[in-house]
């Protein structure tokens, strides 16, 4: 019995390259089929696991859509119908777990190594669209998709899970049209007692030939209070692009109607006062200190994750209870600071962030965001399936670095838990609002057996 599949977009406009799942009545086993368009052109179409079961199987497709589309299930499509899909690339990582050219996108997965540096985070370590060649994450040392608060917070003794936790990595689906990975970790054991013994999980996906991919956290329940808030399953995730020292990969941030903010991080400067305080003055001995203690000899040179690392219980270069005393102090004034001489600013322009104190905003509301670049146009698209609360946008001009998190003052976590995140990269300074908006919009899908 033939089973045709409408698809129906809601929004005016062609879409092209996008991912459209479905379920049809029956039992094929097959991984890849074909299907009908209504042209009479062949589509490839590969088998969902997930989505399958005795009496249904799950399909996705990657289709070119103006309004509406009418497919017709077909049968199964020969071996070498695969050969254009995405590809294994060898990995350059030593912790590489897949590197993938998805037609678009040419990116590195990682399981990290959990040896507390930049180079040993797990997530995307390396990211660039195949037609401009241009690598976001040139050296290794930053990452896409780490996720860091309340753990990574003053509160627990500033846990980092990315750089301090291996995670093993699972094959949902492979196929030519659709990978799916999902991670596994646990998360070290901070300060906290309600903190720890935590468990999570990221799905991971990448589809060919679409100019995005998607992800989502899920992370055992906790309750905690981060900068005198109660936190109840919220996190903040982190995605960190590198330009090199004077280079901006992207210049720019804005949300969808309008950005309110405040500038500058006064927590970052009374961190950096709190190093210069306790490399001076601890009483604690030890080689490890000692180590800490020369590289900080001259603060402003020093790498500035050697500033937290400091006073990371993970680390142990610190008792835990002189940690815990230095930043109390270090997060009692940062609460007295966030909110001295810093009026909130609503604007509807794109902000200049490395023009503002500590080249650092931390906007409000929103759940579509973008950061660009003014000359290229290239464009970082986040939409996430509920608002985060708040978010911290660095663009860091002397040393290149830029980061886009979901998190207020002072490491606050702001993102739910178990949202989903769509992020597109590509030329789309110019219509991003357009691109986030088919981000939140999925084309419908109806399915139909004819007699």
């Amino acid at each position: 019995m033939p089973v045709t599949i409408t698809i129906e977009d809601s929004l005016p406009g062609r879409r092209r390259d996008e991912p459209v799942f479905f379920a049809v009545p029956g039992h094929y086993p097959e991984p890849l089929r074909l299907a009908t368009g209504e042209a009479g052109e062949r589509i490839l179409l590969q088998r969902v696991e997930a989505m399958s079961g005795a009496n249904e199987t799950g399909f996705v497709a990657i289709l070119d859509i103006d309004g509406s589309l009418t497919l017709t299930l077909g049968e199964a499509a020969p071996a070498e119908a695969a050969d254009d899909g995405i590809r294994r690339l060898p990995t350059t990582e030593s912790d590489g777990f897949v590197r993938l050219d998805t037609g678009v996108f040419d990116l590195e997965l990682c399981a990290g190594k959990a040896e507390g540096l930049g180079s040993s985070k797990w997530g995307i370590r390396h990211f660039r669209r195949t037609d401009d060649g241009f690598e976001l994450l040139p050296s290794g040392n930053n990452a896409i998709g780490g996720f860091y608060g309340p753990f990574f917070t003053p509160e627990n003794g500033l846990i980092n899970p990315p750089e301090h936790t291996r995670v093993m990595i699972e094959t949902v689906e492979c196929g030519p049209l659709y990978h799916h990975y999902r991670m596994h970790g646990a998360i070290p054991d901070g300060l906290l007692d309600e903190l720890k013994g935590k468990e999570f999980r990221i799905d991971w996906k990448f589809f060919h030939r679409s100019p995005f991919f998607e992800r989502r956290y899920q992370v055992d329940d906790f309750q905690t209070v981060i900068n005198g808030r109660s936190v109840t399953n919220k996190i903040t995730v982190g995605d960190e692009f590198e330009g090199g020292p004077g280079k901006l990969v992207f210049d720019r941030f804005a949300a969808k109607g309008g950005t309110r903010y405040r500038a500058g991080d006064p927590y970052a400067g009374l961190l950096v006062d709190m190093v210069r305080e306790t490399v001076a003055d601890s009483g604690h001995a030890g080689p490890k200190f000692e180590e800490f203690r020369a590289e900080l000899a001259d603060i402003e040179a020093a790498h500035w994750d050697l500033y937290w690392r400091l006073f990371c219980a993970w680390e142990k270069v610190l008792g835990e209870d002189e940690i815990r005393a230095r930043l109390a102090r270090v997060r009692a004034a940062a609460h007295v600071a966030a909110d001295r001489d810093r009026p909130w600013i609503l604007t509807e322009e794109p902000v200049d962030v490395s023009a503002v104190p500590h080249e650092t905003i931390f906007p409000g509301p929103a759940s579509k965001t973008v950061e660009f670049d003014r000359a290229s146009g290239r464009a970082m698209i986040w939409w996430t399936s509920e608002p985060s609360g708040a978010f911290q946008i660095v663009q860091r001009r002397q040393s290149g670095w830029v980061n886009w998190g979901s998190n207020g003052e002072n490491e606050c976590p702001e993102l739910p838990v178990g949202v989903t995140i769509r992020t597109a990269y590509g030329p789309f300074a110019a219509n991003w609002t357009d691109i986030a908006d088919r981000l939140e919009t999925q084309v419908m899908a109806k399915v139909a057996a004819t007699a």
